[in-house]
């Protein structure tokens, strides 16, 4: 009997955690409304082919559950396969890797694309963020399925599997209760970095059993962003907190499962490549008949209007971005997941930690705002703002129109292409992809520059967001 495939499918009703408001952190307003932020020197000399292999076929998770017990799991999912895998990898899910762990035991875990793949129009799209994950979930359950399953199962003294399970299962348990979100599509990357830093010695870091920062209960969560921007950006982050080696920045996510840092400083190697595939990687285009005139129209108002933040886009003279933060009282957009990462412990422990304090460095520097992001693809990206709240790109140019509450049918096929973005049903509620603004963290008020259009101006730049 598959003991670890039963208990590792099953799943918890919604986990509700308390709700404590944080201290709103102190922004002097009169001192800046956008502030640049600055670049930071990066090795760009990497290979983008050997990078995305990486991606799909690296170790950088370095633990995980037994191979055997993956692909009895993987012939009951999904066959989506957007790109060949080596023979190791024959069968498995395209977001899950199987590899060799460092004892020499065949594993399997997830990969960047578990959440940096996603559906639109009925396609999957490598990079583009799967706004239909649904982590509402507790995954607690399925933590002690593994872990349970793996006793069972395994035996410690003859088996390879159980050491290379340990540390992907030390950190899967100390994660777990920290993640389950409180909307559908909201995604707790950082969440899940927090939980499992926060079990990390921060100079080697090696798993401890004494959390060495405190965690708020509640659980906040955003909307995952397409992997196309980061070769624009400065900075990572819906804040901007993210400076230095983005080859760093971007391997947080083995703090899952790698077990200490020489196995870190082994795929930050390999990461330099993961950044130049980064590089490389172009934002799909828009698949309808866009209105050429209209789009013309809507070209100047956008760059006299919007560009000042989100760059302008000219196949002649190449595109600009500034890399601005907004300060959170100008955009005025929910300001609950900026506070809370500016205050949570993660920022000293990393700043103290290998990804810092190790060449080439990375560092966490809060800021007062969130960054405007690039628009590359902007029609394949909804919803929109850093929470998820807003389901059309027109709603975000027009904010009296944006719902309390809307419900997707969670088809990726169901799709708005004259508003851009999804459609939905503002009366259903209670329904399994009901957001609800009024949540914490989640409200849909802010950005409201695009008021300022008239209907007509409003629809021509519309137009012009389809080009881009």
């Amino acid at each position: 009997m598959r003991y670890l495939y039963i208990f590792s499918t099953l799943l918890l009703f919604v986990a509700c955690n308390a709700y404590h408001p944080l201290a709103e952190a102190t922004v002097d307003i009169d001192a800046w409304k956008t502030r640049v932020l600055p670049p930071s020197p990066q090795d760009t000399t990497g290979n983008p082919a050997a990078g995305f292999d990486f991606l799909i076929h690296g170790d950088y998770i370095g633990s995980g559950v037994p191979l055997e017990i993956m692909q009895d799991a993987a012939s009951k999912m999904p066959q989506d396969q957007p790109y060949l895998r080596n023979e190791l990898n024959e069968g498995i899910p395209y977001f899950m890797t199987a590899f060799i762990a460092p004892n020499g035991a065949k594993v399997a875990n997830g990969n960047c694309f578990t959440c940096h793949a996603g559906k639109v129009d009925g396609e999957l799209v490598v990079g583009l963020g799967d706004s239909f994950s649904d982590f509402e979930k507790s995954m607690v359950l399925m933590g002690v399925g593994m872990r349970m399953g793996m006793r069972v199962q395994y035996n410690k003294k003859k088996d390879l599997q159980p050491e290379a399970f340990e540390d992907f299962g030390n950190y899967f348990k100390r994660m777990a209760p920290k993640v389950n979100t409180t909307q559908p599509g909201s995604n707790p990357a950082f969440r899940l970095a927090e939980a499992c830093m926060m079990h990390r010695d921060p100079k080697d870091l090696t798993y401890v059993d004494k959390p060495l920062y405190e965690m708020w209960d509640y659980n906040i969560g955003t909307d995952t962003p397409p992997l196309w921007h980061v070769k624009k950006k400065n900075t990572l982050y819906y804040n901007g907190i993210g400076r230095g080696s983005m080859p760093k920045l971007l391997l947080q996510a083995s703090v899952l499962g790698t077990p200490d840092s020489s196995h870190s400083r082994t795929s930050v190697k390999a990461f330099k490549d993961v950044y130049a595939w980064l590089l490389s990687l172009e934002s799909p285009a828009y698949p309808g008949e866009i209105d050429q005139d209209l789009a013309s129209a809507g070209k100047p108002l956008f760059n006299k209007k919007c560009a000042g933040c989100h760059g302008t886009y000219d196949d002649e003279k190449g595109d600009t971005y500034p890399n601005k933060v907004v300060n959170l009282d100008v955009v005025k957009t929910d300001r609950l997941y900026a506070d809370y990462i500016n205050q949570s412990g993660i920022v000293d422990w990393y700043n103290e930690s290998w990804f810092a304090t190790s060449s080439p460095a990375s560092s966490f520097e809060p800021t007062g705002g969130y960054v405007a992001p690039p628009l590359d693809g902007i029609w394949a990206t909804a919803p929109y703002f850093h929470n998820g709240s807003v389901p059309t790109v027109y709603q975000v140019l027009n904010s009296p129109e944006r719902p309390d509450r809307w419900t997707r049918s969670g088809d990726s096929k169901d799709y708005d292409w004259k508003h851009l973005g999804w459609n939905y049903n503002p009366d259903l509620k209670n329904e399994k992809w009901t957001f609800d603004t009024e949540v914490p963290g989640y409200g849909n008020g802010g950005h409201y520059f695009g008021d300022k259009f008239s209907e007509d101006e409003r629809w021509a730049v519309v137009e012009y967001l389809k080009t881009l």
